[in-house]
């Protein structure tokens, strides 16, 4: 069965195989190392990679194919060592090296964005290239297609691949360091100025409320109105569990880490955010799991709030 980056990080000492040769060898010091296994000229051969502390499970095995490519060429055992040393990843395996390693740091759920960018708008123009051929060009060529279009994430995009490839650099991965500054001088101004979300007239407000409560029940619609009850991001609601509501004293106490300022927040309910609170716990799966979920395990997408109020005719 081939190797798991998991089964990497818990290997114990011994062998263990990944496939077509490559192998991690794990001693009792706690040293593990890559090495792949191949057949020349009728004897066995086994050719170092590397530490696998400094080489994922997809570097490695980008260095296995490199180097039975080579041998297959004939390069020469001298050569192959260097070639086996030399692999560069792939700026899609560099990006997920980089994500791993900082993610665990990050607040909320920025993780899944972080990496979203790159998979939407990245990934499917440079992610193949060798990380160390990434410079402002082949930044440019990225961020031009969306850079007036959805200004918002380029710049944070041009900021993401610039953190990707200072980590490819302290990895060893790039000689020198890259700098992006020059990438805004080929691009033409963002004039987009940000301002709030646009917001429903207050006085329209109880007409959709109406036909939320007069339409068929189901989770998605439940959410939406205790959202619109309580004037709360969508994420606090989605999220929410039953051990943050005390519902004989109509308080909501939503904790720091949940809220996008880090600070616990209490939230005073109105009764009809208590009377649907109520039912729901009739019906619930767990006295401390997701309050808004329909398998009593993940909360439901923020779409399906969205999507209630497109087909209410809400812009």
């Amino acid at each position: 069965m081939a190797l798991t980056a998991l089964k990497v990080k818990n290997a114990r000492a011994g062998r263990h195989v990944d496939g077509r040769g490559l192998c991690l060898l794990a001693k009792d010091t706690g040293a593990r190392t890559w090495v792949l296994r191949m057949q020349k000229d009728g004897r066995r051969r086994d050719y170092g990679l590397g530490a696998a502390a400094d080489m994922s499970l997809a570097d490695a095995r980008d260095a296995a194919a490199a180097l039975r490519q080579q041998v297959r060429m004939g390069a020469d055992s001298a050569a192959e060592r260097r070639i086996a040393r030399k692999v560069i990843p792939s700026f899609e395996s560099a990006t997920r090296q980089c994500y791993e390693a900082l993610k665990e740091g990050w607040k909320n759920r920025r993780h899944a964005n972080w990496i979203s960018s790159f998979e939407n708008h990245v990934f499917p123009i440079i992610g193949t290239r060798p990380v160390d051929a990434v410079d402002s060009t082949a930044v440019l060529e990225v961020l031009s297609p969306i850079w007036l279009e959805i200004p918002d994430t380029a710049r944070r995009s041009l900021q993401r691949i610039g953190a990707v490839l200072d980590f490819a650099h302290i990895k060893g991965r790039i000689a020198g360091e890259v700098s992006l500054r020059s990438v805004r001088k080929g691009l033409p101004r963002q004039t987009e100025k940000a301002g709030h979300f646009v917001a429903m007239p207050y006085a329209d407000v109880p007409a959709l409320i109406a036909k939320l409560v007069a339409a068929p029940l189901t989770t998605g619609r439940d959410a939406l109105r205790f959202t619109i009850y309580n004037a709360v991001r969508s994420n606090e609601t989605r999220f929410a569990v039953w051990t943050e509501f005390d519902l004989d004293n109509a308080v909501w106490t939503i904790p720091g880490e949940r809220m996008k300022a880090r600070e616990t927040h209490v939230v005073p309910l109105s009764p009809p955010a208590v009377a649907l609170l109520r039912r729901r716990w009739n019906e619930r799966t767990s006295d401390d799991g997701l309050v808004f979920t329909n398998n009593g395990e993940k909360p439901i997408s923020d779409m399906t709030m969205t999507k209630l109020l497109r087909d209410a005719g809400v812009e």
